[in-house]
């Protein structure tokens, strides 16, 4: 499960943020957080923010991370690495951009709590770290650290040694000892590759996921069961079986036809993609990943989630991740949001809410709900009534308008 993720020097982001989903000790909604060994972790976490304050910087951020470490292995020593540094200051925009990321990988007998980044800018990788902590010790151990000196490789990761000449400027070495069968490596790799992130707006490529996984009688039933449950206004979706057709347009849905008298007399069919809300479509598109997330306890992360979506279909979805009867296997879902009807509806706990605002040098702060701070320097209680101090501007990051009878 992923505890941490920080950045630095990316895009909005000019000092350090960090982002948790270690639960913090109190008491209220304690369904939403589940255990990995010695870990308390949240199951969900939602982000605030007026437009342009950076949320969709936070995504593209850690979407940055997982993607530079899949595909390292695959560039050229010539490439460039394409970072985005924070360019409103003369002291950052030429200098690295930092990537951190904690997470816990247990296997049933043995917890380990893994830290993991990089610096990088567009030309060569400054450095690069790997820290374990056994669950049973108080210390992590070092398996190697990167800096432009070189790379230091320990005792304990004797599987990586001998490759640090191979490594190329612009290349990770996690990607190369992942490539040279390094089960260290490896378990990194496969745990940050199966982080998926997804835009809420843009969401039609993922129909793709859901394409190939109900394609599988393994996976089948499950996108039939979440579909069913949402109740979007059919009896229910069929696929025909022309594969000349892609599937989006082989995806069709069942109506009743009724009579004078309001009785059924037969069903028609509707093309989802023609005669299906935007929102019914952006459903069923994410479908795949969100039953592939829930059965096998993988990170869902999306942006702008709530789009298109009716208040109680976005909740529902929360829901399943929130909820331990559902989300058996700890799976974890993070997105962004501008629904403030969320906050009030009892989903989340005040460590599980975060925003983003812009400074006065339009660098992005971001925090929790938990460690916000009101004028008189207390915290916030669990009994405010959370939307509403966030629409009065209580909490920060919202849009402050202008008068628009002075223009």
């Amino acid at each position: 499960m992923l505890l941490e993720f920080s950045v630095c020097n990316f895009l909005s982001f000019k000092e350090m943020i960090t982002f948790s989903l270690e639960a913090g000790s109190i008491t209220e909604l304690k369904d939403n957080v589940t255990k990995e060994g010695k870990y308390k972790v949240l199951r969900s976490a939602v982000i605030y923010g007026a437009n342009s304050s950076g949320k969709s910087n936070f995504i593209k951020a850690l979407d940055f991370m997982v993607t530079t470490i899949k595909n390292s292995s695959k560039i050229n020593s010539t490439d460039k690495l394409n970072v985005s540094p924070f360019l409103l200051n003369v002291e950052t925009e030429n200098q690295p951009s930092f990537f951190e990321i904690l997470f816990v990988i247990n296997n049933g007998y043995d917890c380990k709590r893994y830290r993991y980044g990089f610096e990088i800018d567009n030309d060569k990788v400054h450095s690069e770290w790997l820290y374990i902590l056994n669950e049973k010790s108080k210390k992590e151990d070092v398996y190697f650290v990167r800096n432009n000196d070189g790379i230091g490789v320990a005792d304990i990761f004797e599987e990586a040694k001998g490759l640090e000449s191979k490594t190329r400027d612009n290349g990770l070495f996690i990607s190369l000892a992942d490539q040279f069968n390094s089960k260290t490596a490896n378990a990194v790799m496969i745990k940050l590759s199966r982080t998926n992130i997804l835009s809420g707006i843009e969401h039609e490529t993922s129909i793709n996921a859901t394409n190939v996984l109900y394609s599988d009688d393994k996976h089948k039933s499950g996108i039939e069961d979440f579909i069913e449950k949402l109740d979007l206004g059919f009896n229910k979706f069929l696929v025909d079986d022309d594969t000349s057709k892609t599937f989006r347009n082989r995806v069709k849905t069942l109506h009743s036809k009724f009579d004078a008298k309001g009785k059924v007399v037969s069903n028609v069919e509707f093309k989802m993609n023609e005669q299906e809300s935007s929102g019914t479509n952006k459903i069923f598109d994410l479908s795949g990943y969100i039953v592939f997330t829930l059965k096998y306890g993988l990170t869902l992360v999306v942006d702008e989630l709530d789009a298109k979506l009716h208040p109680i279909l976005t909740q529902s979805i929360i829901t399943l991740f929130n909820n331990p009867e559902t989300n058996t296997k700890n799976a974890q879902l993070i997105f962004t949001t501008h629904d403030t009807n969320l906050l009030g509806a009892n989903l989340f706990r005040r460590d599980q809410i975060w925003f983003t605002e812009k400074n006065n040098f339009e660098a992005t702060d971001m925090y929790s709900l938990l460690e916000f701070k009101d004028e008189d320097g207390n915290t916030i209680r669990k009994d405010r009534s959370f939307e509403k101090d966030y629409i009065r501007g209580r909490y920060g990051a919202i849009p402050y308008i202008s008068n628009f009878q002075e223009i």
